[in-house]
């Protein structure tokens, strides 16, 4: 029974799991990348930490933007 058993558990051999490895690893060093750069994009945008006047500035910006928007909800 143990000699039946010479692969391993997923039925891959060593050569198909090298190259399941590497492109598993590069399809994630690619994600992760593209995660940071969003992140840093998002952080240069607004960041998550509020400043000296707090959250003050994402208020103001909410209200601009609803008092923009607005006008065109109503003229429907």
């Amino acid at each position: 029974m143990a000699d039946e058993k010479k692969g391993s558990l997923s039925g891959l051999t060593d050569n198909e799991a090298k190259e399941f490895h590497a492109i598993f690893m590069t399809s994630f060093v690619v994600f992760l990348v593209i995660a940071i750069v969003a992140h840093i994009l998002a952080w240069q945008w607004r960041p998550w930490m509020p400043g000296a006047n707090g959250y003050v500035s994402m208020v103001d910006g909410v209200k601009a933007a609803v008092s923009s928007f607005l006008p065109y909800v109503y003229m429907a």
